[in-house]
């Protein structure tokens, strides 16, 4: 069972779930536990298993074997509604003749909650939302933004223990997107439950989530922090997914990685223990960056990203010019899967 929060006692544990579709295993054997207040992301390619897995937490999907624990109750075989559990979906599922308010109030309807309850619950979640003004529109009249807002406060006003987000940034340009992302990292502090959310961006779980489980064909390949995932893979594939991994084979089927950041550049030869002669072949400027594609001597193409002082300090490179490519020992991973 793999505990990301060092022992703390989880407000999500999967043990041993499997689900398949037809033949195919959607999720194969998953343990995991999901610490409370966490913002936990699932990421991985598609069918890799992440969406199954957040929907047989919901409770729109069962397991075939396994079990789904929510603070020590077994969920495993309770509908949605019975689960303190919200999901927001991706397409935020906003009800187009109903008013910004009633959206948000829908679900405190549908329990027959007392009508001066509804309006403050109502009112509250809006403030949070700075949405109080808007109230009255209709989703048609909201921006893109606007309306994952809604969609937002709609799943908390409930009060769930636990809020899935189902690719939540997934309709939003790029600017929109990265306010988005910071705007819900600061709503997960400021309301303190926990978060679980699918992405298939790399980016978007590195810079949003406190832990990742990598899934792929159905099972965790590996759980952590951002950090450790990116510096600590524990397989190629892991290395690959987060970042740009440059992987050099060695006998055993023992795999030596680098991160582009870690590889330095020079004409002449450093006094080091790894070094690697090459020749440049593309040169991509990022504003706050340079990245540079170098050609081993047999074909194999290494990324270096130098800061723009690195580049000032090199001088001009020239497309086709021999350097040095180099890196410090405590730099290097060795991948052994």
């Amino acid at each position: 069972m793999d505990t990301p929060g060092g022992g703390a006692p989880p407000v999500i544990r999967i043990e041993s779930v499997s689900k398949n579709f037809g033949a195919v295993p959607a999720v194969a054997g998953v343990s995991l536990d999901i610490t409370r207040g966490d913002f936990f992301c699932l990421v991985g390619a598609s069918g890799s298993g992440k969406t199954t897995l957040l929907r047989l937490i919901a409770g729109f999907e069962r397991p075939e074997r396994g079990r789904i624990l929510i603070d020590g109750e077994d969920m495993t075989n309770r509908p949605p509604y019975a689960r303190p559990v919200n999901m927001m979906f991706q397409s935020y599922a906003l009800f187009p003749h109903l008013s910004v308010a009633d959206n948000v109030g829908f679900g405190l309807v549908e329990e027959r909650r007392p009508r001066a309850e509804i309006r403050d619950r109502v009112a509250a979640a809006l403030e949070l939302f700075d949405m109080a003004g808007l109230s009255a529109r209709k989703p048609h009249q909201l921006s893109g933004g606007q309306r994952q807002r809604v969609a937002l406060a709609r799943a908390l006003v409930k009060k769930p223990k636990i809020l899935l987000l189902d690719e939540p940034l997934a309709a939003l340009d790029k600017k929109l997107r990265e306010k988005a992302q910071l705007e819900l990292v600061a709503l997960r502090e400021r309301v303190g439950i926990t978060f679980v959310m699918v992405t298939h961006d790399q980016e978007e779980a590195m810079s949003m989530a406190s832990h990742i489980a990598l899934m792929r064909d159905g099972a965790l390949c590996q759980v952590g922090t951002p950090r450790q995932l990116y510096d600590e893979p524990q397989s190629r594939f892991a290395a690959d997914f987060f970042g740009v991994a440059n992987l050099f084979d060695e006998a055993e089927g023992r795999t030596v990685m680098v991160r582009p950041e870690q590889i330095a550049v020079s004409r002449e030869r450093p006094q080091r223990a790894n070094v690697l002669a090459a020749a440049l072949t593309n040169t991509v400027f990022l504003g706050n960056a340079y990245v540079c594609h170098f050609a081993l001597d047999g074909g194999k193409v290494v990324q270096a990203r130098l800061s723009p002082a690195d580049m000032a300090a090199l001088g001009a490179l020239a497309t086709g010019e021999r350097v040095h490519l180099s890196w410090e020992p405590a730099a290097a991973r060795v991948l052994t899967s």
